[in-house]
């Protein structure tokens, strides 16, 4: 019997033996994977829930609640009398409910900044002068939104000798650090559902991949 017959038989095993352990790898790499995506998704899903939590409950705490002309159409009819023009309105009531999720604190801080359009006469912070100007101010140095920047033509307070700060100015600074809080409210309760549905689609693709793995073995054996 001639070598190369000897030899096709063996190479013929070794070849297959190669296959097997080249399979049983793929295998076991797939139910790790699949297994490593399923403890991703439960981490991320618990995650999202436990953020969402966080947002909602530190909401309640705060005890915020909707003032009365928190509706659409009350505060339209506030906007007209106070002749604001070209603002966006909330599509949402939160009239008398308490502000306990992130899509209720966006809701409450739309109605917020009508509010102070509607104190400012419908200017914003940087329309407006940084104190509160003299009648005798001349024109030329007056904000759009009212006020001065120019110390010079201030009124003077008495006591402390300094200009007056411009109060209707000032109400942007509190109207902007509360939105901005109620507005990172909303995009961290968002930011936590992105995070659940994620979770979700890891969680899915786990048992898939082991699903798949598991089949692939059985059948071979």
């Amino acid at each position: 019997m001639s070598s190369t017959a000897l030899n096709t038989p063996v190479a013929a095993h070794s070849a297959a033996a190669k296959r097997f352990q080249l399979s049983t790898a793929l295998e076991w790499g797939g139910i790790v994977a699949g297994a490593i995506l399923i403890v991703f998704g439960v981490v991320a899903i618990v995650m999202g829930v436990n953020g969402r939590s966080t947002v909602n409950s530190s909401l309640k705490a705060e005890q915020v609640v909707g003032s009365p002309d928190m509706t659409p159409s009350a505060i339209k009819a506030e906007a007209a009398k106070a002749g604001l023009k070209n603002i966006s309105f909330p599509s949402k009531s939160v009239a008398g409910k308490p502000i306990t999720s992130g899509d209720q604190a966006r809701t409450f801080a739309q109605y917020m900044r009508i509010h102070t359009l509607e104190a400012t006469g419908g200017y914003t912070y940087a329309q407006m002068g940084r104190f509160t100007a003299l009648p005798t101010a001349p024109k030329s140095e007056l904000a759009v939104g009212g006020g001065t920047d120019n110390a010079k033509y201030a009124v003077i307070d008495p006591k402390t000798k300094q200009p007056v700060a411009n109060g209707a100015r000032n109400l942007w600074v509190t109207e902007t650090a509360l939105t901005t809080a109620l507005n990172t409210s909303y995009m961290a309760s968002n930011l936590a559902l992105f995070g659940i549905v994620v979770g979700v689609a890891l969680l899915l693709s786990g048992v898939g991949f082991e699903v798949l793995a598991l089949a692939v073995f059985r059948r071979r054996k």
